[in-house]
């Protein structure tokens, strides 16, 4: 992914199409710096066999949310990024509805960036997960 700068959510959206958030429904709902909002419609396939919201949708969700966001705070210069390591904490689910996430930048450093992202049911307000990724910043090689 190459460091693109600020991309509004409208052409966020864009871009989804054809890839894994595309597939999977997630929509941008607003992008600011080190702030983006997405969320998705809960269906069928999105379940895990035992009739809940399958983990990896969710992370699927606050992960996409993180990473679009890096864009936007990439060093000048820089090439790219990719994610090193990811944590998430499952607190609830949802069979139905839309669950929503809120990413937020901690850390936006020449090397890495740490985002949170807060997963909540949208109608509900509970939330379903607490989420934390490391990006690492690429470099073009000289």
């Amino acid at each position: 992914m190459a460091a693109t700068g600020f991309h509004t959510a409208d052409q966020l959206n864009e871009m989804l199409p054809g890839t894994l958030p595309g597939l999977l429904g997630i929509v941008i709902d607003s992008h600011e710096a080190g702030r983006l909002t997405a969320h998705l419609d809960v269906r069928p396939d999105l379940l895990a066999p035992n009739g809940y919201l399958h983990a990896a949708t969710v992370v699927a969700l606050a992960d996409t949310g993180c990473g679009l966001a890096t864009r936007a705070l990439l060093p000048e210069g820089a090439s790219g990024f990719t994610t090193v390591e990811l944590k998430s904490n499952h607190l609830g689910t949802a069979r139905e509805g839309r669950i929503a996430a809120v990413a937020t930048n901690v850390h936006a450093g020449r090397t890495t960036q740490v985002w949170d992202a807060v997963v909540t049911d949208a109608g509900s307000g509970r939330t379903v997960a607490l989420f934390r990724c490391t990006q690492s910043v690429l470099w073009p090689r000289t």
